[in-house]
């Protein structure tokens, strides 16, 4: 056979930006062998005509590192047309660690990411001690897709200086050991170091987590470090600090002479996204290389019947003890209604703020952008009712599926139409396997898609592919992926530009110990490739586990 795998007559957007050609791509040996008209026989071939071929995408931010431990197909990513995923973010991570230091590290993981506990130290092997070992773990569990890791702040504090690294300074001594570590962490295949600065994510016993009030020179020390290496800076800074945290991130672009990568968002104010496009661009004068990451959509807490409650009171916190099928019969009694709402009503008796939270809707998209307008107190009022009534009611009509969500990121999704415009701004926070019962943005390429490109034409479709795919991947440091070339890792999508879209997000219950999560699936995705192999064909997993672990430098 010529080639392994041949993908006939679809439109090829290759990654670079430019618009989408009609023709077929050549696959052997997991690399591209061919682009244009492929000539020769194939073992295989997918009938692409109609649809549109692209790179695989590339998550530069999720919080993999334990659910890859028991869920080697890594959902919901990879169902939204995901090839790699960067892990290791916002400076907590499992290496390095020394045995006895195993329950805090997992402990700091739940407090700050809400991945629980019980399932970490049950769900991974934690046979390592230093992040090549790490590394070496996941490796043995030969993931479904391509996953790259960094070394995290907190971790390697704690392994310097014990309890001290919570709250004090680094001694000149500790600040060179954390270099050194940092240094033999990327040589045994880290692709950078992740730090975070932001107080409210805190250990289990409130404090706030190791590196948060570091001295800016620790952070420099271990930038001299990652110098040399040219490797990857990530970070959560405190943008209260507004004018720190810039000169911080600017300083270690330049000392590392490579990437950094930040988190950052816009205000509610829809004339934000343009101030923080002109921030995000000073940031990269005089050729600094920096790149701000936010969510596509407005995002915070998803809840409903099925999962979080958003009102206190007796009857909702016996409510919260029941199971699903229990709630339902709950809410379908008229008195416990009554009870409920009147709880509501007390002052103090909502959670949230209620004129930031927003029906998902009963379609099967859910409905992300809703009009500030339109929000639950709204609908409230517009049904002459209160707004524990509207939610009692919309979610016995769902039969218990209707969901909120509390925009408590990127309320204006018209601040994020001019924010996006910049370069250095890209639409890909997913933050997944972190958050599990309380978040669900993991679909976020599904929505660059339908809405910013179907819908908004905010992208041409080269270009949002160039940004789903090559653009991270620079980021990442790959040379090899997110592009379509004769050569390149044959990380592929094929799919339907016009029928790409995310599906209501639901709980589920397959962690270790039962552990609720959300998923969220994808509709319009033909086929999925990783390294040459079908992963993903017609929404569902293969069984093909094609993926590796990225390290840097290989």
């Amino acid at each position: 056979m010529d080639h392994d795998i041949v993908i006939r007559g679809g439109r090829i957007a290759d990654g670079t930006g430019t618009e989408p050609v009609v023709g077929d791509l050549g696959i052997r040996d997991g690399r591209i062998s061919a682009v244009g008209q492929v000539e020769g026989s194939a073992g295989e071939e997918i009938d692409a005509e109609g649809q549109l071929v692209t790179p695989g995408f590339v998550d530069i931010h999720t919080h993999l590192d334990a659910q890859i431990g028991w869920d080697p197909f890594l959902n919901p990513v990879s169902w939204h047309g995901v090839t790699t995923a960067l892990m290791g973010n916002c400076g907590v991570t499992f290496a390095p660690c020394r045995p006895q230091d195993r329950e805090l590290l997992a402990g700091m993981m739940e407090t700050v990411e809400d991945i629980p506990k019980d399932a970490i130290l049950g769900g991974l092997s934690w046979d390592w001690e230093d992040y090549g070992g790490y590394l070496d773990a996941l490796d043995r569990l030969e993931p479904a897709i391509n996953v790259a890791g960094m070394v995290g702040h907190c971790a390697v504090r704690f392994y310097v200086m014990g309890e001290r690294a919570v709250e004090d300074q680094a001694t000149e001594a500790e600040k060179d050991e954390m270099a050194q570590i940092v240094a033999k962490s990327i040589d045994r295949g880290a692709v950078g170091f992740s730090t975070n600065r932001y107080p409210a994510h805190v250990l289990p016993d409130g404090r706030s987590i190791p590196g948060t009030f570091a001295d800016a020179d620790e952070l420099i020390r271990i930038a001299e470090a990652v110098a040399p290496r040219k490797a990857l800076m990530q970070n959560v800074l405190d943008f209260t600090q507004y004018e720190f945290s810039a000169e911080l991130l600017r300083n270690l672009a330049r000392t590392t002479g490579s990437r950094v990568l930040f988190s950052f968002g816009c205000s509610p104010d829809p004339a934000s996204g343009k101030a923080a496009a002109s921030f995000v661009e000073g940031l990269c004068e005089g050729g600094l290389d920096i790149t701000a990451i936010t969510q596509p959509r407005g995002s915070g807490f998803v809840f409903g019947l099925q999962s979080l409650l958003p009102a206190r009171g007796d009857t909702w916190r016996k409510l919260r003890k029941m199971g699903f099928a229990r709630r339902l019969e709950a809410i379908r009694d008229a008195d416990t209604c009554r009870k409920l709402v009147e709880e509501a009503s007390a002052e103090g008796g909502s959670q949230l703020p209620i004129d930031k939270v927003f029906w998902m809707g009963a379609g099967e998209s859910p409905d992300y952008t809703a009009p500030a307008a339109a929000n639950l107190q709204a609908m409230a009022d517009a049904a002459g009712e209160h707004w524990a009534t509207t939610f009692l009611r919309l979610s016995r009509e769902s039969d218990g599926k209707s969901l909120f969500t509390y925009r408590m990121f990127n309320e204006s999704i018209e601040a994020l139409a001019d924010f996006f415009q910049s370069e250095r701004a890209l639409p890909c926070l997913g933050d997944a396997g972190a958050h599990v019962s309380q978040i669900m943005d993991a679909g976020w390429p599904s929505f660059v898609l339908s809405y910013w490109v179907r819908e908004r034409g905010l992208y041409s479709i080269g270009e949002a592919i160039r940004r789903l795919s090559s653009a991270p991947a620079r980021v990442l440091g790959l040379r090899d992926r997110g592009l379509l070339g004769v050569g390149m890792r044959a990380d592929v999508n094929v799919l339907d530009p016009d029928a790409v879209v995310e599906c209501q997000p639901e709980i589920v219950n397959d962690f270790p110990g039962g552990a609720p999560r959300f998923i969220q699936r994808a509709r319009g995705y033909k086929a999925t490739l990783v390294n040459g192999r079908v992963s993903v064909l017609d929404g569902e997993h293969t069984g093909a586990r094609a993926g590796t672990v990225l390290r840097h430098g290989s």
